[in-house]
């Protein structure tokens, strides 16, 4: 099951992304004093009572078309942008919490946000989706507790006054949205290997899923964003059931928002979480972008496997080293995920497009492979002989064994002397050891140290 999603929403300067780091843990989000400081999505992990989520912090919903100074930076296009992606959010969360300010009351955009709120919402069996918790913040003492109840008036129930910055109630209010998020999804299909397609807009995912479907599935437009919603389309691939997730999904042509899709980080972050496989599209004609890198980063921090496609090759003028060197620049720039296989297609001629699930099932393969205590001991032992692991404080690491406790990423469990002794120079060196005999093609490799009294 995916984690439930959390969205922080309001109009600007009223604390969310002070909530959002009390929420994650760490200063992820810049705290600023100036209004609109945010003004992109974070998506940060959280717990709470053993439940995990992830929280989506949004740039402020400003109502009025031009904003305020300090949030327009020259036009209403960027308001527009920082409204969009907050209504992305709130349709993509299982729980939105509104975040007004106690200290400044309800004003007319907290009125305006709450209007934006309601339009978005929709009537389901369990109940009004998304749900929408009205939070009072800054509420520091029992003062402005109280006048907390004003905010009654903008007809979303009780409020929740709270301190983002001292964490005052903020453990009730988490009480309540746990109790709020779905429940698990039993009917989920487990049996086919899902193969996700990610991206950034515009670089061809539903050109490729059409190819791969041999049918017209998805809507293709040159525009950026004319797709949002995700879509699974089951196909019966050399007798395998595989589920195509494509992020991009299906969007009516009359309904395109210039801008949108830049922010649909959500869909990509839920696609990545049920994939084995994720097929990361980057474009021939821009090369490797800051987006294909955050959505690279993504990949790596599920412990996907990945395969990265170079679409649009066909537009690019070649020569006998435009392949070899475009792959070098894509090696340089993508560095921690050098084992992802790479290969050069155009979803629009389908030239080796034929090659895209036969290399995805392959890297499936080496994503479920399990080697004999034996063979990693065997590794471990000529590692140590060939480079033996540096001491620290007249200490040496010293590995007694190695088993793996589980694929799906491939995991290793290395019994040690002292864990605290495992430098990450070293576990790296283990790691290309351990991929010079098995290349796990596509796939990460979990090293874990443990202490052999312990076990």
């Amino acid at each position: 099951m995916t984690k439930p999603i959390v969205a922080l929403v309001g109009r600007p300067n009223v604390g969310k992304s002070t909530l959002f780091n009390r929420l994650v843990g760490e200063k992820m989000a810049i705290v600023d004093e100036v209004p609109g400081t945010t003004r992109d999505r974070l998506l940060g992990s959280a717990e709470w009572c053993g439940v995990a989520f992830d929280v989506v912090d949004t740039g402020g919903i400003d109502p009025s078309e031009g904003g305020t100074a300090p949030l327009s930076v020259g036009s209403a296009d960027y308001i527009k942008q920082i409204r969009f992606q907050a209504e992305l959010a709130i349709h993509d969360a299982d729980v939105v919490l509104f975040i007004t300010d106690a200290e400044s009351g309800v004003t007319p955009a907290d009125q305006e946000v709450a209007n934006i709120l309601r339009r978005n919402q929709k009537k389901t069996a369990q109940g009004v989706h998304p749900p929408v918790l009205l939070v009072v913040n800054k509420a520091d003492n029992k003062s402005l507790r109280e006048q907390a109840l004003v905010f009654y008036e903008l007809g979303l129930g009780e409020p929740y006054p709270i301190s983002a910055v001292h964490g005052t109630q903020t453990g009730d209010l988490l009480d309540t949205v746990v109790a709020l998020f779905p429940k698990e999804d039993a009917g989920d299909d487990t049996e086919s290997i899902k193969i996700a397609i990610v991206g950034k807009p515009n670089a061809g995912k539903s050109s490729l899923l059409n190819r791969l479907v041999g049918e017209e599935r998805a809507i293709v437009s040159p525009i950026p964003g004319t797709t949002r919603d995700a879509v699974d389309t089951q196909i019966i691939y050399n007798d395998l059931p595989i589920t195509l997730i494509d992020t991009a999904g299906i969007r009516r042509r009359g309904k395109i928002i210039p801008g949108i899709e830049k922010y649909s980080v959500i869909r990509a972050m839920r696609a990545i979480e049920r994939a084995d496989v994720a097929l990361l599209v980057v474009e021939a004609t821009t090369g490797i972008t800051a987006q294909d890198a955050h959505i690279t980063g993504y990949i790596l921090e599920s412990w996907k496997s990945a395969v990265i496609l170079v679409n649009k090759w066909d537009l690019v003028e070649k020569d006998s080293y435009t392949m070899p060197d475009f792959e070098k620049r894509i090696r340089n720039e993508l560095k921690f995920i050098d084992y992802a296989p790479i290969l050069f297609i155009s979803a629009k001629t389908g030239q080796r497009v034929d090659q895209v699930l036969p290399l995805a099932l392959r890297v499936q393969e080496e994503r479920i492979l399990r080697l004999t205590t034996s063979q990693i001991n065997r590794i471990l032992q000529n590692a140590q002989d060939e480079h033996p692991a540096p001491s620290h404080a007249g200490r040496a690491l010293k590995m007694y064994y190695g088993t793996q406790v589980r694929s799906d990423p491939p995991t290793f469990m290395i019994y040690v002397n002292d864990p605290k002794l495992g430098h990450f120079s070293y576990e790296r060196y283990l790691l290309n050891c351990i991929r010079k005999q098995h290349p796990f093609l596509g796939t990460p490799i979990r090293l874990v140290f443990k202490s052999r009294r312990d076990s």
